[in-house]
């Protein structure tokens, strides 16, 4: 829930002092998947884990969708 509310505005205090987008972006999704990795390590959540593989394999396949 946290995150919700963090999230937008580390962004927009990071876009503020300069920081590209495109990076911004990138650094808080990896701080998001750390942070969903991490849940689904400590809580022993495969259904979390597993969730969290298949969207990163769909976000991956559109990804390479979109390029052709």
């Amino acid at each position: 829930m946290c995150g919700i509310v963090v999230f937008p505005v580390v962004g927009a205090a990071l876009c503020v002092h300069g920081m590209p987008v495109s990076d911004v972006l990138g650094l808080l999704a990896g701080c998001g998947v750390i942070g969903a990795v991490t849940t689904a390590v400590a809580g022993g959540g495969r259904a979390l884990l597993s969730a969290v593989a298949g969207a990163a394999v769909r976000a991956a396949a559109g990804t390479e969708h979109d390029a052709r």
